[in-house]
């Protein structure tokens, strides 16, 4: 059985545009990449647990808040390139970045050393875009945003310059 992730796409329309909130992941391995490295607030849970519920588990985790209210739109659970199924959940509202805090995680580093290090799981978050997260998501998250771009109430709206600053 395939492991579950289950997490929340937050978006905001700001002049026209349509914004989501994603966070780059912590530790070594991802400190020095950027484009293709960014993901969707998220984390696994277990067969039979409902999957709302671990999403806003997850996004309060990460970003030390409880998912803000607003409309929610489920999306069907898409297999990403490890193999991991995760459902997402889509929800229209604002949320000030500026006061977030993340869990930790433990791991030897430098690997060998014997020195066991803490990191953020998301050292930090940004709104920006669909075009800008186009290019900044891991390859396996930006099918959500075409999906998020399909519900009726965004359609038609503009996804932003790809070539603007987050």
């Amino acid at each position: 059985m395939p492991k579950l992730s289950a997490g929340v796409l937050l978006y905001r329309i700001a002049d026209g545009v349509v914004e989501v909130l994603i966070g780059h992941p912590g530790g070594p391995f991802w400190a020095r990449k950027d484009d293709g490295a960014w993901s969707i607030p998220k984390g696994e849970y277990e067969s039979g647990d409902d999957p709302w519920a671990a999403a806003q588990r997850e996004f309060a985790e990460e970003l030390g808040h409880p998912v803000p209210p607003g409309a929610r739109t489920d999306f069907d659970p898409v297999k990403q390139p490890s193999g991991k199924v995760l459902t997402v959940f889509a929800v229209g509202a604002d949320f000030d970045v500026s006061d977030t805090r993340s869990n930790t995680f433990t791991m030897e580093w430098p690997r060998g050393s014997g020195r066991v290090q803490e990191f953020p799981e998301l050292d930090r978050v940004g709104w920006f875009s669909v075009a800008q997260a186009r290019r900044k998501l891991l390859k396996g998250h930006v099918v959500f945003l075409d999906r998020l771009l399909a519900v009726p109430h965004l359609a038609g709206l503009s996804e932003g310059d790809s070539c603007a600053a987050g």
